[in-house]
C-alpha cells in the first residue's frame, strides 16, 4: 500500500472529488443568481431594483435586489467568493497531479513538439497567466463599453488558444488547457474584480460616501462572462473521457464549438428566466454545431502505427522499454489488451480505442506503463469485467515489469 504509483493515484482522486465539489458550488451559485437577477419584477416602488418570492424545501423566500446597497449595511452580509477560489485552487493543484507530473504521459506529445518536460509546464502555466492579462487588457479598452465587440474578440482570442495548445501538447492536455485558461479567466474576475469592486461600495457606505454605481456595472460585465463561459469549461474539464473530442486533428475547432453551444445554450434559459421569451431557435443551432462536431471528431488525428514503430522513444518510454520483464508484459498487453486499444480495433463493438489509448507498438506500451500497472497491474479494472482472461499471473508480470522499471 506504500507504492508511491498507487499513493499518487488517490491523491488524484482525492483532489479530483474536492474539484469536482466545490465545482458544483460556485456553478451552482452562479446559475441561480443569473436567474434571479433576470427573473427580478423590477416594477415595484421603492429604492430596491427588484423583488422576487420564491419557494424551495418547504419555506418561501423574499428577496430584493439592490444596485448600490441599501441605504444601511446589513449587519450580516454573505460574500459568494470562496467557492470560485476553491474550484480554482483544486484545479490547479489536479492539472499539477495530473498533467505537470505526469507530462511524459499526458502533456507531451513527442510527434508534435519536442518539449523537454520542464519547457512543457512552463508553456502550461505561463499561458494562464498570459490570458488573463490579455482578457482583462481587452476589458479595460473602449471595447469594455460594447459587450458584443468584445465577447466577439474574446471568442477569436479562445480560437487561437485552442489550435496554439494543440500544436504543442497532447489533444487531451490541448482540451484540459483551453478549460484551465477560460476558468483562470472566470476566478480572476471573482477576486481580481468583482470583489474588489463590492469591497470598495462597502467601504463607501461605511463612510457614509454615496457608492459609485460603475462598479456595479464593472462587476455586472465579468459576471456575464462567467455566465456564458461556465458549460464549455465543464465540456473541456470533462473531455478527457471521450477520446473523440481530443484524439483528432481537429480536436482545436471541436474546442472552439463548444464555446458557440455555451452561448446558444445560455442564452435560452437568460430569456427564459427573464421572461422575454423563449428563442428556441437556439436548440436548432444547438444542434447543428453538435452535428458539426461529431463529423469533425471522425478524422484521426493521432499518431499512426508506423510513425509510433518509427520514431525514437522518450527518456521515460526508454526506461520502461529496457526494464526487466518488458517483453513478457508486452506479448500479455498485445494478447489481451490490444484488441481494443489499437487504432483499427478489432473487438465486436468498440470502434475508437477507449480514452484514446493505444497498446499496440512498443512505445505505446512504455508510454502507457503507469496506466497499464493501475488498470490492470495491481486492479481488475481492466479489461472490463476480464472479457480476455488475464490471469492472476499476468497481472503480476505486468505489476512486476512497472516495479522494476520505477
Amino acid at each position: 500500500m506504500y507504492d508511491m504509483a498507487i499513493l499518487w493515484e488517490w491523491l488524484a482522486f482525492a483532489v479530483r472529488w474536492t474539484h469536482v465539489i466545490t465545482a458544483i458550488a460556485w456553478i451552482g451559485s452562479s446559475f441561480y443568481f443569473i436567474a434571479l437577477d433576470l427573473g427580478l419584477n423590477r416594477d415595484i416602488p421603492g429604492p430596491a431594483d427588484g423583488e422576487e418570492w420564491q419557494v424551495h424545501g418547504g419555506g418561501f423566500y423574499f428577496i430584493q435586489k439592490y444596485l448600490v446597497a441599501p441605504e444601511a449595511m446589513p449587519a450580516h452580509l454573505t460574500w459568494f467568493k470562496w467557492e470560485s477560489y476553491a474550484t480554482w485552487l483544486t484545479g490547479f493543484a489536479l492539472l499539477m497531479v495530473v498533467y505537470w507530473a505526469g507530462a511524459n504521459l499526458y502533456l507531451i506529445d513527442p510527434a508534435k513538439a519536442d518539449l523537454s518536460i520542464w519547457q512543457g509546464i512552463v508553456i502550461s502555466a505561463a499561458s494562464l497567466a498570459v490570458g488573463w492579462v490579455i482578457y482583462d487588457f481587452l476589458c479595460k479598452s473602449p471595447l469594455g463599453e460594447r459587450p458584443t465587440g468584445l465577447m466577439l474578440l474574446l471568442f477569436a482570442m479562445l480560437v487561437v488558444m485552442s489550435w496554439g495548445y494543440n500544436q504543442v501538447f497532447t489533444g487531451r492536455a490541448a482540451l484540459l488547457h483551453l478549460g484551465a485558461f477560460t476558468a483562470t479567466i472566470m476566478t480572476a474576475n471573482v477576486f481580481l474584480i468583482i470583489m474588489p469592486n463590492q469591497r470598495i461600495v462597502v467601504a463607501d457606505l461605511k463612510a457614509g460616501r454615496k457608492p459609485d454605481p460603475k462598479y456595479g456595472k464593472i462587476a455586472k460585465l465579468r459576471s456575464t462572462h462567467n455566465n456564458y463561459l461556465t458549460l464549455p469549461v465543464i465540456f473541456l474539464m470533462l473531455s478527457n473521457h471521450y477520446p473523440l473530442a481530443f484524439g483528432t486533428q481537429y480536436a482545436w475547432i471541436i474546442a472552439a464549438l463548444v464555446f458557440l453551444l455555451g452561448v446558444t445554450i445560455r442564452h435560452y434559459f437568460n430569456s427564459m428566466h427573464a421572461r422575454t421569451g423563449k428563442p428556441t431557435w437556439t436548440w436548432a443551432a444547438t444542434v447543428i454545431i453538435f452535428i458539426v462536431m461529431a463529423w469533425l471528431s471522425t478524422y484521426p488525428g493521432h499518431e499512426t502505427y508506423e510513425e509510433s514503430e518509427a520514431r525514437a522513444l522518450t527518456p521515460t518510454e526508454d526506461r520502461y522499454a529496457h526494464a526487466e520483464g518488458f517483453a513478457d508484459a508486452t506479448q500479455i498487453v498485445q494478447g489481451r489488451c490490444s484488441m481494443c486499444h489499437a487504432r483499427e480495433p478489432v473487438w465486436d463493438g468498440i470502434r475508437w480505442a477507449p480514452k484514446g489509448v493505444f497498446l499496440e507498438t512498443d512505445a505505446d506500451i512504455a508510454r502507457h506503463a503507469h496506466d497499464i500497472y493501475v488498470q490492470a497491474g495491481i486492479s481488475h479494472a481492466m479489461p472490463p469485467a476480464n472479457v480476455t482472461g488475464i490471469s492472476d499471473a499476468d497481472r503480476q508480470v505486468l505489476a512486476r515489469w512497472f516495479r522494476a522499471a520505477s
